[in-house]
């Protein structure tokens, strides 16, 4: 299978920095809207089999140009959220920042005991969108493709997890919104990232360089700050 993980398109909780991972989550912002309007063009070359998105609004709002250019159905599925929050809901200042990213990067370095502060382990996360993505495969042919809209730092995390990348790699990918890892293989034999495309899949013109962009930074850059 062919696995193209894309990230939603910008929100404005991506341009304040605030976490916002809790349902229903915020929509998109005109910039949003473009960069998603703009997928359907970066992957015309795909033979695309099925469109889904969590359970989450902006990744519903960001398949819905492919969905209608494809005409096909998005397919919501629980599972595909972004890594929790916790208690850090909402927050964005330096402490909840490096606390949040710091889970994460530890997690991509292989430590999955460590939990977010009143979230989730990295236990936890992997399982759960590793159950989806299974229920998803299990729904198509081993040559089929299929695009998944989720989130910046799981799509990080697990791609790290995943295709087996080193720490030192994992921890300095960055994924701006409408940014895509590509993965081929299966949950059950594994996966191999056959592609990272960092930037917003219709190019450089759709992203926000004043954004203060907190999950879709590379672990390594927002510790940083």
């Amino acid at each position: 299978m062919r696995l193209l993980l894309i990230r939603h398109g910008q929100t404005p909780h991506n341009v304040t920095g605030a976490l916002d991972t809790a349902h229903p989550g915020a929509g998109l912002t005109p910039l949003g809207h473009a960069q998603a309007a703009a997928v359907p063009a970066a992957v015309a070359k795909e033979e695309i089999s099925g469109i889904y998105a969590s359970t989450l609004v902006r990744t519903q709002l960001t398949a819905a140009p492919l969905a209608a250019a494809l005409g096909m159905d998005v397919r919501v599925r629980d599972g595909l959220e972004e890594v929790s929050a916790g208690s850090l809901e909402l927050r964005s200042d330096t402490d909840a920042v490096h606390a949040y990213v710091g889970c994460l990067a530890s997690w991509m370095r292989g430590d999955l005991d460590r939990s977010v502060p009143g979230g989730s382990t990295g236990h936890d996360f992997h399982s759960r969108y590793d159950r989806a993505l299974r229920s998803i495969a299990a729904d198509h042919d081993a040559e089929d493709t299929v695009v998944v809209f989720s989130h910046g730092a799981a799509i990080r995390v697990y791609t790290a997890l995943a295709a087996r990348l080193d720490p030192e790699v994992s921890t300095e990918l960055r994924i701006m919104n409408t940014g895509m890892s590509v993965l081929e293989g299966d949950p059950a034999t594994g996966w191999e990232l056959a592609q990272w495309s960092g930037e917003p899949l219709g190019g450089l013109d759709l992203e926000d360089r004043l954004a203060h962009d907190t999950t879709g930074e590379s672990a390594e850059e927002a510790l940083d700050d």
